[in-house]
């Protein structure tokens, strides 16, 4: 059993080393290739993992190689345009010009209703508000509306703004995150003094608190702490 566990961890984090080197890619935006890639490195894994009578080097190789030749691609779809597009193919347009376009729903198996839900979960319920909307390599819909269909920008209505920059958690689920707190230049006092203006008195009552480059802050308390 101690074995089986050993090769278990073994394995897991090999992979996982091995993955978070191709990149940081979610499942949804995984090209084709990644995706087999992922599935056979899943397979290859599971056999040693539950037959110790394979030797772990056995099971470690292929997935070296794999890895590597998933890499070796990635560098040539950086270098080459034609054997990117060999690989992962391109943006197909679904919609131009408030149409949908039936024979490239046809050449990419996607159907009016797997169309319709994709722009329904962008805030699109009517096509003649759509400019393109492109199939991605990895499966997503890019939408783009008309330009009268965009929201309209602080800069397009002479609007002045001010950035706020990145924020940052000084209390996570209660608990004060102390060098962050340093980081941005505040001490205890202050952080008493913004707990105080939200009805609290301890970080343990705050579910989260952060503040940004100009020292705004926002915050939400525990519900236990609100009751």
């Amino acid at each position: 059993m101690f074995v089986v566990l050993i090769r278990t961890v073994v394995l897991y984090l090999f992979i996982v080393v091995g993955i978070r080197l191709l990149g940081k890619h979610q499942i949804g935006q995984l090209e084709p290739s990644e995706l087999v890639l992922t599935l056979i490195i899943a397979d290859l894994a599971s056999v040693p993992m539950q037959d110790n009578g394979i030797p772990l080097v056995s099971g470690l190789i292929p997935i070296v190689v794999l890895l590597s030749l998933a890499s070796i691609l990635s560098v040539l779809c950086t270098r080459s345009i034609r054997f990117r597009t060999l690989l992962c193919g391109k943006p197909t347009i679904v919609v131009e010009n408030g149409q949908v376009l039936e024979p490239e729903l046809k050449k990419t198996r996607l159907t009016l209703d797997e169309l319709m839900e994709e722009l329904r979960m962008q805030g699109y319920t009517d096509f003649r508000a759509i400019k393109f909307a492109l199939l991605e390599t990895n499966g997503q819909l890019s939408v783009l509306p008309y330009a009268a269909e965009k929201p309209a920008t602080a800069a397009q209505m002479g609007i002045t703004t001010q950035e706020t920059g990145l924020p940052v958690v000084l209390i996570s689920d209660g608990r004060l995150l102390e060098h962050n707190l340093r980081g941005r230049g505040y001490e205890h006092v202050w952080l008493e003094k913004q707990l105080a203006s939200y009805g609290m008195t301890s970080p343990a009552q705050a579910f989260l608190l952060t503040v940004d480059e100009e020292g705004g802050t926002y915050c939400v308390p525990k519900k236990e702490a609100a009751e």
